[in-house]
C-alpha cells in the first residue's frame, strides 16, 4: 500500500501526478531508506525519471542518469515516422542521441537494423551506452566512421531547438537539471540543425532520409533549410509533435 503521507508530500511539491509518482518511486526502491531518498530528491524538484533512473519511451524502460536530457514522450512520434520511412535492415545513424532513447526504440523494431549512435556529452555517451550497443563521443558527425558516408538509411536527430532567450522560460526541472547543451538551440533555436542539414547528404545514402524533431513554429523555416541542403523536405505533425523529413534524391 502506497503510504497517505508520500503522496501528499509529492502533492505540495507541485507534482500533478503525485499518485502515480508515489507508485513508481515505491515499486522502484529497494527498501525504505532508499525510498525516503528517493522522495526527498523528487520533492526538491529532481525529474522523476532521474529519481527512478530510467523513463518510459516507446514501451521500453531506458536508463537515464542525472544531468542527462530526459526523452519526452512526444519524440515516440519521431521514432515512429523513422521506422515508417525505414528500409527492413536500415543502416540507423541517431545523432545528438542523449539518453539513447531513439536509437533503442528504433533497434527494438528493427533488430536487424545496424545502429550508430552520437552525442557530444560525456554524460550523455555513458548512459546511452546502458541503451544501445554502439555510441560514439563527437561533435555531430565527426566521431562517426568515414566509411558510413553515403550509407545511411535512416538520420534521425532530436537536437535543441529551444532558443536561447526561451531557456529561462522552460520548467525549472528542465531548465536546472538538464544539460544547456541539450536544450539551448541558439537565436533561433536551429542552429545545430543547420549544421546537421548541411552535411547530412554526405552520409545519406541514395533515397535515405533526414529525420529531425522540431517545433511547429520552427517548422516552415526547417524545411527550407533542408531544401537548401538538397533534401526532398517535408513538414508531418501529429497533435503532440512535429518532424521535419528530407529525402535524398537517387541523383545525388
Amino acid at each position: 500500500m502506497i503510504s497517505a503521507s508520500i503522496i501528499l508530500k509529492l502533492r505540495a511539491a507541485g507534482c500533478v501526478f503525485a499518485e502515480d509518482e508515489a507508485r513508481l518511486l515505491v515499486s522502484t526502491a529497494r527498501d525504505a531508506a532508499e525510498l525516503d531518498s528517493m522522495v526527498s530528491q523528487r520533492v526538491a524538484g529532481l525529474p522523476l525519471e532521474h529519481v527512478l533512473g530510467w523513463a518510459e519511451f516507446c514501451g521500453l524502460r531506458v536508463t537515464v542518469a542525472p544531468g542527462v536530457f530526459v526523452p519526452r514522450r512526444r519524440t515516440e512520434f519521431l521514432v515512429e515516422q523513422a521506422l515508417s520511412l525505414s528500409p527492413p535492415d536500415p543502416v540507423i545513424v541517431d545523432l545528438c542521441c542523449g539518453s539513447g532513447a531513439v536509437g533503442a526504440a528504433l533497434l527494438a523494431a528493427r533488430p536487424s537494423a545496424t545502429l550508430y549512435a552520437a552525442d557530444i556529452d560525456p554524460a550523455a555517451v555513458r548512459c546511452a551506452r546502458h541503451n544501445v550497443p554502439l555510441v560514439l563521443q563527437g561533435d555531430l558527425y565527426e566521431p562517426l566512421p568515414k566509411s558510413l558516408r553515403g550509407k545511411v538509411n535512416v538520420l534521425v536527430v532530436n537536437a535543441p531547438y529551444v532558443p536561447t532567450s526561451a531557456i529561462p522560460l522552460m520548467p525549472p526541472e528542465a531548465r536546472d537539471h538538464e544539460p544547456q547543451v541539450a536544450l539551448d538551440g541558439g537565436e533561433d533555436g536551429l542552429d545545430v540543425q543547420r549544421r546537421v542539414a548541411r552535411e547530412a547528404p554526405r552520409w545519406l545514402a541514395p533515397g535515405g532520409h533526414l529525420l529531425i524533431e522540431t517545433s511547429t513554429a520552427q517548422a516552415p523555416l526547417l524545411r527550407d533549410v533542408f531544401t537548401a541542403a538538397g533534401l526532398h523536405a517535408k513538414i508531418v505533425s501529429s497533435d503532440q509533435a512535429t518532424v521535419v523529413t528530407g529525402r535524398l534524391g537517387s541523383s545525388h
